[in-house]
């Protein structure tokens, strides 16, 4: 009986330890919530929270990769290039798509093999990331940072420097962008089962426990057998692909794709993974804090479009979160190291 008792409550508690370590910022993004409502009355009705949940659930898919990326110890700077790849080639296969470039004209498609086709897209730039990081030892900062502008590149050419619009959308892929389910919008819906996924595969496989422990300490994962490259270049084409995803639901919601789709993503989504709690040293974080930080960033900015705060005010408060974080981060990391050496 006392067994059977033990079981389950460890069954019962395995959610709440998960989010224990995340107290701190269950109760800034609640407390945030509550300001916001005092200073915005409309914040917290019902359109409001659905389109917080829509508009922050592209990025946070987005934010699920770069947390895998950041426990090896790297960084990708081309998610929002590659964003803005795949919508592009999404757009210009599917059956409604126009421009005034010829490429957008040439060939289409059915919706759910244009969809694919721009993945794989996508998953060839995160594997080119991935083997020039691993096989020819580039650091990840400048491999990804020559990626971003050449993937930029690319779209340009590809696009003419034309958006592509629809006229008319097809209902199967408008439905990725607007539509619901269960009263949930899809965008969020896709979210939560990529949150799922990527918290399992973190928590339950092999993959994800080599992951810590690449960027943990490389050396001591060499020598336990892990094979540090491909497991390395894995996490980039992961990324890649929830990043051309992120923005193959964006060209859904907007029916329409640009060149300069993305711009600026890949500074949110690190921001939002770093004020979860991941390190970018890398070894530590966790899929839970992700999605907190994604709503705090998400709350904060939703709330000041609502109070009418100028552009440029919200890229200022945005890096003050990012350096607030950063130091938070790099402060209590030297307290734990002095408490170690006493």
């Amino acid at each position: 009986m006392s067994g059977d008792k033990s079981k389950n409550t460890s069954f019962g508690t395995k959610i709440l330890l998960g989010i224990r370590p995340h107290l701190m910022l269950l109760a800034a993004l609640f407390l945030l919530m509550i300001i916001m409502s005092f200073i915005a009355p409309n914040f917290l009705t019902k359109g409001n929270m659905l389109d917080i949940m829509r508009v922050n659930s592209i990025k946070g898919i987005m934010s699920i990769g770069m947390t895998l990326i950041l426990l090896t110890g790297g960084i990708d700077l081309s998610i929002g290039a590659t964003f803005a790849v795949a919508g592009a080639v999404a757009a210009s296969l599917i059956g409604g798509g126009y421009s005034d470039y010829a490429t957008s004209n040439l060939i289409k498609l059915p919706t759910l093999i244009a969809i694919i086709i721009a993945l794989m897209v996508s998953a060839m730039i995160g594997m080119v990331n991935g083997v020039v990081i691993t096989k020819l030892r580039v650091e990840p900062f400048i491999a990804t940072l020559a990626m971003m502008t050449f993937a930029r590149g690319i779209t340009y050419l590809y696009t003419g420097g034309y958006p592509i619009n629809f006229k008319p959308i097809p209902d199967s892929f408008a439905w990725f962008g607007k539509g619901y389910f269960l009263d949930i919008p899809v965008p969020a819906l896709i979210f939560i089962i990529v949150v799922l996924v990527g918290g399992f595969v973190l928590k339950y496989t092999c993959y994800g426990r080599s992951l810590y422990a690449i960027g943990g300490n490389r050396e001591t994962a060499k020598l336990s057998g892990i094979q540090i490259n491909k497991n390395i270049c894995r996490a980039y084409i992961v990324m890649a692909v929830l990043s051309g995803l992120a923005g193959i639901i964006m060209t859904s919601r907007v029916a329409s794709a640009s060149a300069v789709a993305g711009e600026g993503y890949e500074m949110d989504v690190i921001a939002s993974v770093v004020l979860g709690g991941t390190s970018l040293a890398g070894g530590k974080g966790t899929i839970i804090g992700t999605v907190i930080g994604i709503f705090i960033l998400g709350v904060i900015e939703n709330g000041l479009n609502i109070l009418g705060i100028p552009t440029y005010f919200k890229i200022i408060i945005k890096g003050l979160i990012i350096i607030l974080a950063l130091g938070y981060h790099a402060f209590s990391h030297t307290s734990k190291k002095r408490k170690v050496t006493v």
